[in-house]
């Protein structure tokens, strides 16, 4: 039975690989911050049939440690701090998390477990103020928030590593991914939360920055999926996972408001503090490696999505 390792765990990413994981019967330990709250809800369903370590980031020890204890074959690093506005408010530390963090646990796997495979979770949002669309995996980088500069740490350490310790150590820059687990924070989410409490009276508008922003957006059950298939090669390789198709987040607006037989133009409003200092415009990817070499191909369409997370969410506040 094949050992995975799992940083970041408790997030969406890390849940909906969790339970692929365990589908194909894994055993499989997930990584979590102590803190004097647990925050499973993402994970609560797996409880008992995943193994939970305590370990940080921040704290190379603990990372040893965990993965002296594990022996992982495969180390799969989702932790970060994620959400791209908190990098501008906390730039320090999400340099900490999302640029050193990636070195801690390369170094740890480098001295204790050589030969574990590892997949580094890469972001869309490196390629920044784009070069070149759509992006694939030799577009130049050009980063336009601390989070985006981040990752591009954390993409360049990982090829360092493969490079210079023959780490099989491969990274998945993903684009945009969402699903009913994402967080609040995320403007698909943040969109289709306050749908369903449009629709259920609990408020009456929703206040959103740029609604011209453009994204690549996905199903993050499909781009799980992915990520394992990089670590099933013969050879580590970076890879651009997309779907090839973009909308905006007024489009998001207009198939999550329909979906409820709401008029997005009456609810929504713009709110300049939710622009952001340095905005990405558009973000669209070129899958085709992932697609030829891995055979990976998206299964849940954009529409199909944000419907999806529409549903859940009137299930969960209706509930």
């Amino acid at each position: 039975m094949p050992t995975a390792l799992i940083t970041g765990v408790t997030g969406q990413d890390g849940s909906y690989l969790a339970e692929l994981l365990l589908a194909k019967g894994y055993r499989v330990v997930g990584v979590v911050r102590r803190t004097s709250h647990d925050s499973y809800e993402r994970i609560q369903h797996l409880v008992g049939k995943i193994e939970i370590v305590a370990a940080d980031l921040l704290d190379q020890h603990s990372l040893q440690l965990v993965v002296r204890d594990a022996r992982p074959d495969e180390v799969y690093n989702l932790a970060a701090q994620s959400f791209v506005p908190t990098s501008w408010t906390q730039p320090v530390l999400t340099g900490e998390f999302t640029a050193l963090g990636v070195t801690r646990i390369l170094d740890a796997v480098r001295l204790e477990k050589p030969d574990a495979r590892f997949y580094q979770a890469s972001s869309s949002e490196m390629f920044g103020k784009v070069r070149e669309t759509p992006q694939r995996e030799t577009t130049p980088f050009h980063p336009r928030s601390p989070y985006g500069v981040a990752k591009v740490y954390g993409h360049y350490i990982t090829v360092n590593y493969r490079e210079s310790y023959g780490l099989f150590a491969a990274s998945g820059i993903l684009f945009n991914h969402e699903s009913p687990r994402r967080g609040l924070e995320f403007v698909t989410r943040k969109i289709t939360d306050a749908v369903a409490r449009i629709k259920l009276g609990l408020v009456s508008e929703l206040r959103l920055g740029t609604l011209e922003a453009r994204r690549d957006w996905g199903f993050a059950g499909d781009y799980v999926d992915a990520m394992w298939r990089m670590l099933q090669q013969t050879a580590p390789e970076d890879y651009v996972v997309g779907t090839g198709r973009q909308h905006s987040v007024r489009e998001c607006c207009e198939v999550a408001f329909a979906h409820a037989g709401l008029d997005w133009r009456k609810h929504v409003k713009h709110d300049e503090r939710f622009d952001r200092p340095a905005e990405v415009e558009t973000l669209l990817a070129d899958p085709t490696k992932a697609r030829e070499r891995l055979g990976w191909v998206p299964q849940v369409p954009f529409e199909r999505l944000i419907e999806m997370m529409v549903d859940a969410d009137l299930e969960r506040l209706r509930a």
